[in-house]
């Protein structure tokens, strides 16, 4: 199997390289590396839900029309979602610095081109390159993370930064988008990325060593070509079942063809000398069970973002950026979750116990906004469930991502890394698709029969998104019982680490 080596340091230089040592300078440059990976997580993350305020605006603005909109939705997601396993065994195999650098840059230009986008067609071929070189930046950035803290309780503070901001990019990408395309303009949407990209690529030019390869890399390219048109299958599937239904063709087609060629892609990494996500990864049960977690939060979590906003937009009436200054409520409870239950609690009272009660708090959270009604009040009847929301979500997450990324030889950590964004990604697409689908077949049962009117309009909508957060409720519940039943109780062990610290 392929291996990865730094280049060789000076003598003085050596205990500030290492992971292990604990030296001030070898500390301080960790903390560093930290801020940068997760303004890399951020960018990533927020990138959905800003762009998504942004699109009306859009639209206006290059004058395409309501059908071509999802594309805008779409194009990035296809690409990241199916390139994911690519991009996180190509950090292995080439370096993590490299790979991550490479998917800074990319992404940069892609926001670039997106941003002074003259057509429509211009702005759907730059997100599909932002989806591209996310795809490389995102398991880049979580396997860099993994091999740098390996100390048990940095470890622990680390990943409830890193997860919190997985969890609360999206609610932070609310406020940006309102504010950018309030204040200024749908293309600073895109434009802001520059400003993320560049001070990430400065700090890890100047942090991270660079890293050279003693092998030829191998890459599986049969598995490649087959996971990569499953995922792609999959994602575009469901993004049909949203605009189409369940019951057309192409949904069916491309759901089954993903399905058949996902189970084409098990068959071959059982079989091949260096698969491209060799199945002791995710046969592991902490790891398994945490990469369902992850998947069972995006799905639940779409209920959140997409249908709280649209309640607090158009039946409260507030302004996009006020809808996202409401999100931050739990932002701040999933930022304090995460950081305080991986550091305290989890050495505490174990992975299992923890995922499964962030969960369960989760889901309580979400029971709670099933009770909105058009003229319910944003304290009482919104700040509660989105509180209790940040904090069971911050707790699960931040676990998960431990649970994903323990115990890994280094050459694993990239591909292990990219299973959690896979995970997330297309949780989060089933999610919109499942969760889309029950709403507008909950808006049209309440109006059957009923007068056509402004109140029957708004009351219909409100029973749409009550029942989206019913159905959440349920997600979360299924998932406290399957954490439950499959994660084994104990802290997840640090993986292999390495040196990645410049001198």
């Amino acid at each position: 199997m392929t291996t990865s080596t730094i280049e060789p340091l000076e003598p003085a230089d050596a205990d500030v390289a290492a992971p292990q040592a604990r030296g001030r300078g070898s500390h301080a440059a960790r903390w560093w590396i930290l801020g940068v990976l997760a303004l890399s997580q951020l960018m990533v993350v927020l990138d959905a839900t800003v762009v998504n305020i942004a699109l009306p605006a859009a639209q206006r603005s290059l004058e395409f029309s309501d059908a071509d909109r999802q594309w805008v939705v779409t194009a990035y997601a296809l690409a990241f979602g199916s390139l994911l396993l690519l991009g996180g065994r190509l950090s292995d195999l080439f370096g993590r610095r490299t790979t991550f650098l490479i998917g800074l840059s990319g992404f940069a230009i892609a926001s670039a081109v997106g941003g002074a986008a003259t057509s429509f067609e211009m702005l759907v071929a730059a997100r599909a390159g932002q989806g591209v070189f996310g795809a490389l930046l995102a398991p880049a950035a979580l396997s860099l993370l993994t091999v740098t803290f390996t100390e048990p309780k940095e470890r622990a503070k680390a990943f409830g930064v890193f997860g919190a901001i997985a969890g609360a990019g999206g609610a932070i990408g609310l406020l940006l988008g309102g504010m950018l395309t309030e204040w200024a303009s749908w293309r600073w949407a895109m434009y802001v990325n520059l400003i993320f990209a560049a001070v990430a690529i400065v700090g890890a030019a100047l942090l991270l060593a660079k890293h050279v390869t003693t092998d030829r890399p191998k890459l599986d390219i049969p598995g490649t070509l087959t996971v990569t048109a499953a995922l792609f299958s999959i994602v575009y599937g469901f993004s049909q079942a949203e605009s189409q239904g369940w019951g057309d063709s192409s949904t069916i087609s491309w759901l089954g063809a993903g399905t058949v060629l996902l189970a084409a892609f098990v068959y071959l990494q059982s079989r091949v000398a260096n698969p491209l996500l060799p199945l002791r990864i995710v046969l592991d049960r902490t790891r398994g069970a945490s990469y369902l977690a992850v998947f069972i939060v995006g799905a639940g979590m779409f209920a959140v973002f997409l249908f709280l906003t649209y309640y607090m937009q158009l039946i409260l009436g507030f302004t996009p950026i006020m809808t996202g200054v409401a999100f931050l409520p739990m932002v701040a409870a999933m930022i304090a979750s995460s950081v305080t239950s991986s550091q305290a609690l989890l050495p505490r009272f174990g992975a299992r116990v923890l995922m499964t009660a962030g969960l369960l708090i989760g889901a309580l959270g979400m029971g709670l906004l099933t009770q909105i009604e058009v003229d319910s009040s944003y304290a009482l009847h919104i700040l509660p469930g989105l509180v209790l929301m940040g904090l069971g979500l911050g707790a699960s997450m931040a676990t998960a991502f431990q649970g994903a990324t323990s115990a890994l030889a280094h050459e694993d950590a990239g591909v292990a890394s990219a299973m959690v964004n896979t995970s997330q990604q297309v949780g989060g697409s089933i999610g919109t698709a499942l969760l889309s689908t029950i709403a507008a077949s909950a808006a049209a049962s309440f109006a059957s029969g009923k007068a056509v009117n402004e109140l029957t309009a708004m009351q219909a909508a409100v029973s749409s998104y009550s029942a989206t957060f019913w159905w959440a409720t349920f997600i979360f519940l299924g998932g406290a019982v399957l954490t439950a039943v499959l994660l084994p109780n104990g802290v997840p062990e640090p993986s292999e680490g390495e040196p990645v610290i410049a001198h």
